[in-house]
């Protein structure tokens, strides 16, 4: 799935074939179709398997009652930053195919995954205003801006590289002190944005 996900970002999901994919991974065609059954499986099993881990993350947040809602925001600030940072192929694929109406299943199963958690998400805010901890803000949106926030710094390294007047060469992705600031940059916008 792996490699699946490097070449979807590289070469597109029309551009990749199970072909191409079983020669990266060092595997038969006959070992993909065997577990996937096509492409488009492949790619709703990476779906899930990538949306299933913040889905688990949410909700394990959201049945802590020793967190205020502000400490789980945080903790899922940071585990979105890690996981997209790190993740940047997977994203990048994915923002290709949300724009991308074309494969009406895969496009569908992509919204519908990620949907689900930006709710979840969206609910533990919800729940710190009802509570009078944050302002009254549009919840669902707060969550749409932390994610536009990661994503807009992933889906171009030379765009991130300029944006950090950085030469082409570095690896933001891979830089921790850059990781960390983006993580905290976010916190404190968002700490802003609902804290009375």
């Amino acid at each position: 799935m792996e490699h699946a996900i490097t070449l979807f970002a590289n070469k597109g999901y029309e551009g990749t074939s199970i072909r191409d994919l079983a020669k990266v991974a060092g595997v038969n065609v006959a070992m993909i179709n065997y577990y996937f059954g096509s492409k488009e499986k492949l790619v709703e099993a990476i779906i899930e398997d990538k949306a299933s881990y913040m889905k688990d993350r949410i909700e394990e947040l959201d049945a802590n009652s020793a967190l205020s809602e502000l400490e789980k925001i945080n903790f899922l600030i940071d585990d979105y930053v890690v996981r997209i940072v790190k993740g940047a192929d997977f994203h990048k694929f994915i923002y290709k195919e949300l724009m991308d109406t074309k494969r009406g299943e895969i496009h569908n199963f992509l919204n519908q995954a990620f949907a689900k958690n930006a709710k979840n998400f969206a609910a533990i805010i919800q729940r710190g205003i009802d509570n009078q901890q944050f302002k009254s803000v549009d919840a669902i949106l707060t969550v749409s801006s932390i994610i536009g926030t990661i994503s807009q710094i992933v889906t171009s390294k030379s765009m991130c590289n300029l944006m950090l007047s950085q030469p082409e060469t570095n690896e933001p992705y891979k830089d921790l002190h850059f990781i960390e600031r983006l993580k905290n940059h976010i916190k404190q916008m968002i700490f802003n944005h609902l804290v009375k």
